[in-house]
């Protein structure tokens, strides 16, 4: 379960841009021993990356754009349900620092911050979703979700079901 709960779902925040690591590419296969079932979802949130595990020694690594330094999470927890092209509510603590924000942004709108596809997390405050921000990918920049490119999101949507185990590690 969750071990920060926030009402986070769609992660609008300001962006903080910081550089990835030079060698983090999008869908790499990477050799990576976890010690987690193949299926299983691993971000690490302090090289802003998220592993898809394959195998006892292979991942899919994605860059990822991770919570702001104070909305950092750690916790185990699961896909719960999966949308494609999502709209999106803020919720009463992004709504509170963004105002001008509307009640409901369409899906598919290009002010909506889930993007293309999102797998929202057990527990209903976090969701790993996608981005019409690209820039944003490799920072801290949201409310504590996981951010990732549209082209990301929907390859891990298609490889990763409702039920995949997701570990989010500092």
């Amino acid at each position: 379960m969750v071990a920060r709960r926030l009402h986070a779902l769609g992660g609008m925040a300001m962006v903080v841009c910081a550089a990835l690591p030079s060698d983090v590419r999008a869908g790499d296969l990477v050799s990576l021993t976890t010690g987690f079932a193949a299926g299983t979802i691993v971000v690490e949130t302090s090289i802003r990356t998220l592993y898809l595990i394959v195998d006892e020694r292979t991942a899919i690594r994605y860059p990822v754009g991770v919570g702001r330094i104070d909305r950092q999470w750690t916790g185990q927890t699961y896909v719960e349900a999966k949308f494609v092209a999502p709209g999106w509510v803020p919720p009463a603590e992004i709504r509170r620092d963004n105002p001008h924000l509307p009640e409901m942004i369409a899906g598919g709108a290009p002010e909506n911050p889930m993007g293309a596809a999102a797998m929202t997390l057990a527990g209903g405050d976090y969701a790993i979703h996608g981005t019409n921000a690209p820039a944003s990918i490799g920072g801290f920049v949201s409310y504590g979700c996981i951010r990732m490119l549209n082209a990301d999101i929907l390859d891990l949507f298609a490889r990763a079901g409702v039920g995949s185990p997701v570990h989010v590690r500092l």
